[in-house]
């Protein structure tokens, strides 16, 4: 069947006129022309046939064909390929065969032991092939994406295989489909596999199918299997349904579904079942029966409306505090929702947002939770053109609201005006002015436990200034082959005095001196409380590089030039005239060593008040992460956002023989009554454990790991989780 003359070239026989056309065919009527090339052309003129010999090389419409001979008969327009036949697709498929009897268009055809490469690396081997139209069925067939050498590139048995009495190969779904399929594992059956079905791999937008499933223990559910099911609905949807079944409770439906459209993206997430509930306090007293629908809902997204608007949520309930914890999903204490409608240009940033939470620990009062809606913030940067810098203009509203506690309304706008300049010595010198009005409106305040958090009933002004000078002083020179970097650094800020106490307090609960706000202008970390006075804050900073090692370190404190009462709580580092020293160094060491060290020293008697460490060591596949955290601040307990604790982080995985690899980590709560009174810890207090194995080649990835849990919460019990992965590379989408 072939469309125009062929081009015979002869390399090692004396050239031969070609045969002429047969009746009726005409150029370009089935396809483009078919170009060739080999050692010898014969034509059986009685019984018109053409045979090529020698490195036969054929080519059309992007379909390449290598054997030793090919006979075509012109009368039928079929071809025959003999001995190491070898067909590429334009797609990256080879096929490999002893003999292959094709059609015209080098596409379809029949052939006996045939071995069929996928473009994405998967064999498909089979005594008998036949493919018409681009579909591939094959008899007595077998598949695997694992490779079949070894290192010195000797055969061996694939990791894992699957056969069939029939394989089905359709190209345009990417999918391959088996007829009487068994699972082999290292060249042996394990099991029967009726009505598979999977990907081919060709696909990066995968499709429809099932997905590895999980196998895991743990003692509150008992045995769980999950088995998700991918849906491809369409391009740019999807969606995944996964059961999961269990031993000691009912099962539950897991869904989620994701979404791109042309403005952004969105997906949900969800589960349901129904259970049993035992309350999350132990000391109330268990009902007989508390059962009923349980579950949890997410989702979150993001639509660009233009250039300057986009919109971005989340959005996280919880049918109860325990449904996390007991059915593994996660190991949050907080849950929040959160919409917001955002204008951002070069010098403009405008946000319109709310947010709510869902409190799940044993002290939350959902009642107390708040809700702020609306929340609005704009600012704007405007170029000074008398005194030069930036003034920045800002504008913000907040309206609290608790179902059974304190509201707060609140509204200000403020000026922010900042200087840079450079002296000829070389000091960097920033100077700032600010000045606010704040209005508020508070009712409902004795609803809120925590008295200096209240502020008073009704309505209340105020009105907020501050004037600073900040100069740095960099010195740069060499140090052991290297550049080091010294910075002292002092800061000059001056406020009048402001009234804090009558203002309720929602947002700047939680202050700490820290080394990221040593030097702010305002060490509260929110807009309801402000720091007042005149006081002068002094440090340095160290940098030091060397080709593949960076270090960098830095110490300070703050000096309160007036003698007046301070509204910071004795334990913040910042109740006195003279601050807690506080500091952070960091080191990095190439990719191999990453080490943060951030710490707080008594003024008076030099004693750790905050103690952290966060450091990895090791590569991508073999690594050690240690994090260790110890707040003694002695702050007042009454003053819940400010409690001290200690805990200690392990975390690490070794990669061995190529494939394999151990894993694992712990969390140890080090936290003493002495600490914090308030604390059940008795100073070593595990909460949890992990530790797992995992062989991960080529083609699979299997995995064992083992977790304990110490804490009960409700029917979330302590004890030990088992979670079996089996991973077959490829079947999933």
């Amino acid at each position: 069947m072939l469309s125009l003359p062929c081009i015979a070239h002869a390399q090692a026989a004396p050239p031969v006129l070609a045969p002429p056309s047969p009746a009726g065919t005409e150029p370009g009527q089935n396809g483009g022309p078919v170009d060739f090339s080999a050692d010898q052309l014969t034509y059986d003129q009685d019984a018109d046939t053409v045979t090529v010999s020698g490195a036969v090389r054929m080519t059309r419409d992007g379909y390449h064909l290598a054997a030793d001979s090919v006979v075509w008969n012109r009368g039928s327009g079929a071809m025959t390929a003999h001995g190491n036949v070898r067909i590429d697709s334009p797609r990256g498929d080879t096929a490999y065969g002893d003999s292959v009897a094709l059609e015209g268009n080098l596409r379809d055809g029949v052939a006996e032991n045939i071995l069929l490469v996928l473009a994405e690396g998967g064999r498909l081997a089979a005594v008998h092939a036949e493919r018409r139209d681009g579909y591939t069925t094959l008899t007595r067939a077998a598949y695997t994406p694992c490779s079949v050498l070894d290192r010195n590139g000797c055969p061996k048995d694939p990791t894992w295989s699957i056969t069939a009495v029939r394989v089905f190969h359709d190209p345009i779904r990417h999918r391959i489909s088996y007829r009487g399929a068994t699972l082999n594992l290292l060249g042996h059956p394990i099991l029967g596999l009726p009505g598979l079905s999977h990907p081919d791999g060709s696909s990066d937008e995968g499709s429809t199918g099932l997905l590895v499933p999980d196998f895991s223990f743990n003692r509150r559910n008992g045995v769980e299997l999950s088995a998700p099911y991918y849906f491809r609905i369409a391009p740019n949807i999807d969606a995944t349904i996964t059961p999961h079944i269990f031993t000691e409770v009912l099962p539950m439906a897991e869904a989620q579904y994701r979404q791109l459209t042309g403005l952004g993206a969105f997906q949900l997430h969800g589960y349901l079942t129904y259970g049993s509930r035992l309350p999350i306090d132990p000391d109330q007293p268990q009902p007989e029966t508390d059962r009923g629908i349980r579950g949890y809902i997410e989702g979150n997204g993001r639509f660009q409306l233009s250039p300057d608007w986009s919109v971005t949520f989340s959005g996280r309930y919880a049918t109860d505090r325990t449904f996390l914890r007991r059915y593994d999903i996660s190991r949050d204490d907080r849950l929040r929702s959160t919409i917001n409608v955002e204008r951002i240009t070069d010098n403009s940033y405008i946000s319109i947002a709310g947010w709510a939470f869902e409190g799940l620990r044993l002290t939350d009062d959902n009642g107390q939770q708040p809700i702020a809606l609306p929340a609005i913030d704009a600012r704007w940067r405007i170029a000074d053109p008398w005194l030069g810098g930036m003034v920045q203009l800002q504008a913000n509203s907040l309206a609290i609201l608790r179902t059974e506690g304190q509201d707060t309304q609140r509204a200000f706008a403020s000026a922010e005006w900042d200087k840079r300049l450079i002296t000829p010595l070389g000091q960097l010198v920033t100077l700032t002015a600010y000045g606010r009005g704040d209005l508020y409106h508070t009712s409902d305040t004795l609803l809120t436990q925590t008295a200096s958090y209240r502020g008073l009933e009704g309505w209340q002004t105020r009105v907020i200034a501050a004037a600073a000078a900040d100069v740095q002083w960099p010195f740069v020179g060499r140090f052991l082959n290297g550049t080091q970097r010294f910075t002292p650094r002092v800061q000059l800020v001056a406020s009048p005095p402001t009234e804090n106490l009558d203002i309720p307090n929602e947002d700047a609960r939680a202050v700490d001196l820290e080394d990221s706000n040593l030097f702010a202008l305002n060490r509260f970390p929110g807009y309801d409380r402000w720091e007042d006075g005149v006081r002068v804050t002094y440090g340095a900073d160290w940098a030091f590089d060397l080709p593949g090692v960076s270090v960098r370190t830095n110490i300070g404190q703050s000096y309160r030039l007036n003698n007046r009462a301070t509204i910071l709580p004795p334990g913040t580092g910042l109740s006195g005239r003279f601050s807690d020293f506080v500091g952070r160094t960091t080191v990095q060491v190439g990719r191999f060593v990453n080490f943060t060290h951030r710490f707080r020293l008594d003024k008076d008697s030099f004693a750790v008040r905050r103690n952290e460490i966060d450091a990895t060591v090791g590569s991508r596949q073999t690594y050690a992460t240690i994090g260790y955290l110890r707040l003694d601040r002695n702050i007042d307990p009454s003053i819940e956002d400010l409690r001290d604790r200690e805990e200690v982080r392990f975390g690490g995985r070794v990669h061995f023989a190529r494939y394999w690899s151990i894993f694992g980590s712990t969390v140890v709560d080090l936290t003493s009554r002495q600490e914090d009174p308030l604390s059940s810890s008795d100073g070593f207090d595990p909460i949890r454990h992990r530790v797992g194995i995992q062989y991960d080649d080529d083609c699979i990835e299997l995995g064992v790991t083992w977790r304990r849990d110490y804490e009960t919460t409700g029917d979330a019990v302590r004890g030990n989780t088992f979670l079996i992965r089996v991973a077959l590379k490829s079947l999933g989408r």
